[in-house]
This record gives C-alpha cells, sequence and structure tokens, in this order.
C-alpha cells in the first residue's frame, strides 16, 4: 500500500531469554534516538492486555512481568522511518532473572507441562486380545510457512476512536474483534480491510493479530497511521510454525493380518501459549486412521507448552501429522510381517457404509477406485519390478517407490465457524459488486467466488468486481481456513443471488437482456442489493461422547512417487511423481491442479528439505533461507502427473455446485516422496546386513538419509551425548 500521510513505523522490543522475569526496561538510550516518537509497552494498553486465538486466553500483547520465549514482544518503539525504528529497537537495555525453560516435547513430558485439555477419542475395546500386536513412535519436524509476504498491518486512525486496519491476515473478524478489546472500544469502531496476501498457508490465520493489536495502541497514541512489516527473521522468531508431533502407537491385528485395535498418545509442541493448538490436536485425532477401518481405537492428545515460539496454523492443521503416523504404523507393519505394503494398505481399506472412529459414516467413499485408478495410470507395478531389478545392480544408489493413499476432514472442527455471509451490490449499469467473508491469498478464492455469482445470476464474469475483503461488508466471517472457504462463501453467494433472482423473475421472463432487466427494477424500485448467508448442516461432533458429525464430507486422493538417493550423500532426486484426486465437480479445474501441485510439493518439503532446528536455549537457529530450505527447482519431480477420479458420483456432497475443498488435502501425499525414500533406504540396509523395518524421522534431510543406509561408515559416525551435554542446535519433537 501506499504511503499514508504523516505515517510513522513501529519496530518490536523482543524478549531474548526462553523463559525469565523482567527486572527493568530502560528506554532512555532510544527514546534519544533521533526521529523516535515513542516507546509503548504493557502499561500504554488502553483495554485489555491479555487475548487468546481459540480456547485460552493466555497470551499478553506485550509481555509485563515474565517472557515465555525468545521472540516474545515486549513493546513497541516508534519513528519515523522503519531504519530509525529498528535501529532504535536495538537501544532497549533490558535486564531479566532467567527461570528454567523447556524447549522439545521430551522435556514437556518429563517436567509435566501440558496446555491444561486432553482430547481424546476411544470406539469399542482396543484391550481386547489380538493375534498380533505391534507398538513404534513416530517423529516429526515442524515447518515453517514461508509466506513470501512477512506479516504486515497499517493501522490508520481515523479520529472519533474509529480505526482502519490494513492488515495480511486471514482472520479480519478475529483481528477485529482482538483489537476493539485491546483498544478498549466496541467492534463496531474498527473496521479491519484485507485486499489480498502475498501467501498464508494458516500463518496468518492467528498469528497476524497481535501486530494488529500494537500498531493499533501506537496509532491510538500518536494519532497518525503507523506500518510495521517484519523482517523475515523477526517473521520466523516471531509468528510460530506448524506444530512438531510425536506419536507413540501400538497396532493388533487378526490371524489374517485385518486392523482389529489402534491404541496411539499423540503429542505436540505447543510452544509457549495455547493459539490454536488444541484444535490442530482435534483434527490429529480425527485422521489418525487415514484410510483404514479399524474397530477398536484410542486415540489420545496432548498439547505440550514449551519456551519457543507459540506454533500455529499450517496448511493441513494436524491431518498430516496423523496421516504420516498412520502410514509410518502401515508401512513398519507390512515389513515386520513380510507383507506388501500395497498388499497389506488395500486389504485395510474403509468400504462404503463403514464408520470411522469418531462414527461418521463414509458415503460417496470412492477412495479405493481412485487409488486402482492411479495404480493403473501409474504403471505401479512395473515400475515397482524394474527398480527392483535397478537396486541389485547399483551400490551406491538406490530407488525407492511408495504409493499412498488419504482423506481429508472437510468442515472447521469448532461449530460455530461453519458459516459464512455475503453481499451483493446491482448498480444502474448491471455491473455487480460483490462481498464475500473469504480472503484472497493466491489461492483463486475470488475467481471461484465471481464464477458462482456469474453462474447464480447468469451474466459475463467481466460484469463482477470484488474490491476486498472488508468486516465493514460482511461482518463476522469465519478465517479463510480448513478447506472450506469455497464451500461456504460459495453458497453465501449462492443464497444472495437467488434472492436477487427471485426479485427479478418477473422481468427474465419478458425476454429482456440483463442491462434491461436492471434498468427497469431500478425504476420499479426493486431491491437490488442482497446478503447471503450460509452455515453447513448435519455437523455436531461432541468430544467425550464420540457423537455427532465431525466433518461435513471428505476430499481424497492417492499419489505415487518414485524417487533415486545417492546412498553416499544422502541426497535425492524425484524421477516421477503422479496425482489423483477426487474434487467432486471441480468449479475450476486449472485452480484446482494449482492448488494440488502446490501442496504436494510443500507436503514434499516438509517430509524431505525443511528443517526447524532450536538453540538450546530457545531460540530459533533456521531464520532464513541461508539454513532453511524450502523446495527448489531442482526438487520438483522430474515428471508431475495430475488427474481426477474418473466415473464416480457424488450425490452425498452437499456444496456449491457439488465441488470439493482442495487446499490442504493433497498435502500429505507429498510425503509419499519421503516414503519412497524410505523404500530406497530400506533395499540399501537389507544390503547392508539390517533387514526388518527401521523408524526414519521427519523430515528426511540428507544427514538422516546418510545415517540411515546401515553401512559401516554410518555406523561408525554414531556419536552419543555423554550425560549433561546437549547438541549445539536442536530439534524439537
Amino acid at each position: 500500500m501506499p504511503t499514508l500521510h504523516n505515517e510513522l513505523y513501529g519496530a518490536m522490543v523482543l524478549s531474548s531469554r526462553a523463559h525469565a522475569k523482567i527486572v527493568s526496561i530502560d528506554t532512555s538510550a532510544a527514546l534519544a534516538h533521533p526521529g523516535v516518537k515513542a516507546y509503548y509497552g504493557h502499561k500504554d494498553v488502553p483495554g485489555n492486555n491479555v487475548w487468546g486465538a481459540a480456547m485460552f486466553d493466555d497470551e499478553e500483547i506485550f509481555a509485563s512481568e515474565e517472557v515465555h520465549c525468545v521472540g516474545q514482544i515486549i513493546g513497541v518503539i516508534v519513528a519515523d522511518s522503519q531504519v530509525i525504528a529498528q535501529e532504535a529497537a536495538r537501544k532497549v537495555k533490558i535486564e531479566y532473572i532467567d527461570l528454567p525453560h523447556v524447549v522439545t516435547i521430551d522435556e514437556a513430558i518429563a517436567a509435566d507441562s501440558f496446555i491444561p485439555l486432553t482430547k481424546s477419542i476411544v470406539k469399542g475395546d482396543v484391550d481386547a486380545k489380538c493375534a498380533k500386536v505391534f507398538e513404534g513412535q513416530t517423529r516429526l519436524g515442524g515447518q515453517e510457512q514461508f509466506y513470501l509476504e512477512t506479516q504486515v498491518v497499517l493501522v490508520n486512525n481515523k479520529g472519533e476512536s474509529e480505526f482502519e486496519i490494513y492488515a495480511s491476515t486471514q482472520n479480519a473478524n478475529e483481528t477485529q474483534a482482538v483489537v476493539a478489546s485491546v483498544l478498549g472500544l466496541s467492534a463496531n469502531k474498527i473496521a479491519c480491510k484485507v485486499k489480498r496476501l502475498g501467501g498464508g498457508f494458516g500463518g496468518k490465520e492467528s498469528r497476524t493479530i497481535p501486530l494488529a493489536c500494537i500498531m493499533s495502541i501506537a496509532s491510538y497514541h500518536t494519532k497518525r497511521p503507523v506500518r510495521c512489516m517484519l523482517d523475515r527473521n523477526e517473521d520466523m522468531a516471531i509468528s510460530g510454525q506448524r506444530n512438531p508431533f510425536m506419536g507413540k502407537w501400538k497396532v493388533g491385528l487378526d490371524e489374517n493380518n485385518k486392523l482389529v485395535a489402534l491404541d496411539t498418545e499423540l503429542y505436540l509442541n505447543a510452544g509457549w501459549s495455547s493459539d490454536l493448538s488444541v484444535a490442530v490436536m482435534e483434527r490429529a485425532l480425527g485422521h489418525i486412521d487415514n484410510v483404514y477401518y479399524i474397530p477398536n481405537v484410542r486415540a489420545v492428545g496432548r498439547c505440550c507448552r514449551t519456551n519457543i515460539h507459540s506454533n500455529t496454523a499450517f496448511r493441513g492443521f494436524g491431518g498430516p501429522q496423523a496421516n504420516v503416523i498412520a502410514e509410518t504404523y502401515m508401512t513398519e507393519i507390512a515389513e515386520r510381517i513380510g507383507m506388501s505394503q500395497e498388499q497389506f494398505r488395500e486389504m485395510n481399506f474403509y468400504k462404503e457404509g463403514q464408520t470411522t472412529h469418531f462414527n461418521q459414516e463414509l458415503k460417496d467413499w470412492h477412495l479405493p477406485k481412485g487409488y486402482f485408478q492411479l495404480k493403473e495410470k501409474s504403471n505401479f507395478d512395473a515400475r515397482k519390478a524394474a527398480i527392483e531389478e535397478f537396486n541389485k545392480q547399483s551400490k551406491w544408489r538406490k530407488r525407492g517407490i511408495s504409493l499412498i493413499p488419504t482423506k481429508y476432514g472437510i468442515s472447521f472442527t469448532a461449530l460455530h465457524l461453519n458459516q459464512a455471509g455475503a453481499m451483493i451490490h446491482i448498480y444502474h449499469d448491471g455491473s455487480v459488486l460483490l462481498s464475500h467473508g473469504g480472503v484472497e491469498m493466491g489461492q483463486g478464492l475470488h475467481t471461484k467466488m465471481i464464477q458462482v455469482c456469474a453462474e447464480g445470476l447468469q451474466i459475463p464474469l467481466d460484469m463482477i468486481h470484488i474490491v476486498e475483503t472488508s468486516t465493514d461488508k460482511v461482518a463476522n466471517a469465519s478465517p479463510t481456513a480448513a478447506s472450506a472457504s469455497s464451500d461456504m462463501n460459495g453458497m453465501a453467494v449462492k443464497d444472495a443471488c437467488d434472492q436477487i433472482n427471485e426479485r427479478l423473475e418477473a422481468y427474465r421472463a419478458k425476454g429482456l437482456s440483463w442491462k434491461e432487466i436492471v434498468h427497469h427494477a431500478y425504476f420499479d424500485r426493486v431491491n437490488l442489493s442482497a446478503n447471503g448467508f450460509y452455515k453447513v448442516p448435519d455437523l455436531g461432533y461432541k468430544w467425550g461422547e464420540n457423537k455427532g458429525q465431525l466433518f461435513f464430507y471428505f476430499t481424497m486422493g492417492a499419489a505415487v512417487s518414485e524417487v533415486e538417493v545417492d546412498l553416499l550423500t544422502g541426497s535425492h532426486t524425484v524421477i516421477r511423481s503422479d496425482v489423483n484426486m477426487d474434487l467432486g465437480r471441480s468449479i475450476n479445474p486449472s485452480i484446482d491442479i494449482g492448488q494440488i501441485e502446490g501442496a504436494f510439493i510443500q507436503g514434499m518439503g516438509w517430509s524431505t528439505t525443511e528443517e526447524s532446528l532450536y538453540f538450546p536455549n530457545g531460540r530459533l537457529f533456521t531464520q532464513g533461507p541461508g539454513n532453511y530450505k524450502i523446495p527448489g527447482f531442482q526438487c520438483i519431480p522430474q515428471e508431475f502427473n495430475i488427474s481426477f477420479f474418473e466415473d464416480v458420483t457424488h450425490e452425498s456432497v452437499k456444496t456449491v455446485y457439488k465441488s470439493k475443498g482442495v487446499g490442504e488435502p493433497p498435502l500429505f501425499l507429498g510425503t509419499s516422496v519421503y516414503f519412497a525414500i524410505r523404500n530406497a533406504l530400506w533395499y540399501a540396509r537389507q544390503e547392508n546386513g539390517h533387514p526388518g523395518s527401521f523408524s526414519l524421522s521427519l523430515p528426511a534431510t540428507p544427514e538422516r538419509i546418510r545415517m540411515a543406509v546401515g553401512d559401516s561408515i554410518a555406523e561408525s559416525s554414531k556419536l552419543e551425548a555423554k550425560q549433561g551435554e546437549r547438541p549445539w542446535v536442536l530439534s524439537v519433537f
């Protein structure tokens, strides 16, 4: 956005300790810096200094007495420019008294440091006798959202206690609500506006809110516009990541190797506050079965409170983590019983009409059909045989292949969020202004909503325009998340169109053009505006009772990936990936294919190259592209094929034009690359005298791959920490 007249810049003053009492804050040197206007901290908050993203109000806008992570916001310096503000912020001197801190999941478990809400799903009798029982543990790292546009907010104090907030947020409604609380004002005095985002991926669902509040406090006191755009290292230190997970699992089979029981404990690293972690755990518990029928399940989830940045939403929101754990126990069990992974998976697929562990009946269950379509189209069996021959001939390079399925539940697990609104204005010239509650962040949402509106009103696309997403146009909008925005906002747009069409029915019957219809309706004083609304039906799961419907429907798919691994370096090349998805009747196949490709690569990055590391004091080590490696051009599959399920019906799907959500479901399929790497390592380990199953933590970085080869070099290179020693950087899962 262009700079506003008289605009100031706000720079954060951040904690340098993981857990400490604040003894004193000396701002004298900072305030003496030329161009600095003010410093604001917790004593300057006009309203409430405490907020929470979901179930718990356990965060302070400005730390008051204690800090709980490196990077927690203590205050803000307001100055004439970004350079001046940041220079002055570094001059603020803070004296601390250090307190004990925990960083990893294991440390949190040992310290009994948990968010005080345990979630569980229990069905059947998991303690009944099984013919075979297998146990294991799976660890998964976090993931930085790495949107190209970092967190940015501009607040304009309009006078008369009215504020305009321009924020790069997925959640304008919650931004409005929390800013109002922090300023001690009613929500009708705050308007939050979003033109578009330079990426979000969940990282701007809740973590933009503190920045918006702080800039609002600064604007409140200075009575001038105040802007802040975080530098990349600040953004990564402050904003949080995908929750790291650790899963303990115990699986029982019958004598025919059919799944009988699953007993699992899931732990996630929440960071210093609860944020959305409990909701992430809810979704994880709902996806711990993936696509497999398990009649007896006990799944318990706990959120570890640690002294790192508060982890948050990321595309998939716990679903991919649970799916990885599920596919890990399926893979390891298949290896232990000497059965092919594909056969073991296929014999345990859900069937149409069976119920999940949360007692939801599966309708329009096309996963097996789409899976076998992909298996045939990708020539899987022949390629697997060719890989076996290649690996017999190649000593230092091994190839692997994997075929991985998924199902993803579409809906917010918080019932009240499953609603949406839209507004349509039709002007004299026939042009249409459309507003809805969803945020455009590169996923093509506005394009789809214009398509829905054009179809509903039977007018050309170029007659419809969307200005922005704004709380003063559509109130109480849910965040653009959960892969439900096209569904919900699309139905709200359709509802508004239906209202308009009912009023214009008599004019259409005369065979008039659209402009003539609008012209006559206007002169007949017909209301040419409409507010649409939609609430998702049938939902209402009751935690603890295991009753009610958790998800509106499921998006499902499968992927095949083939890789070649260099056993000497641990590097890998993705030779080919094929993805087959069921997206219902796609509103815009081009957009959906792009979403599948992007989600797949993001999941591939999470499971291979993207490793978050921390210093023992809780400070994030990987604070930029120099040491945090998102996928590059060389990582993309050399051959990449996307297709949709063929010859399937969607009788039970009640969405807009029977389309399905696409944003998150394909992400897990990117881990087919990880499982293909694991398959290549299995061949290598067989040759190196390590037959049978093995564990490979995610992400499968070159270091982890090399150390899993099982040769003499890897075995002799293993280092065990002596008592009291800690590595200089840590994984926190």
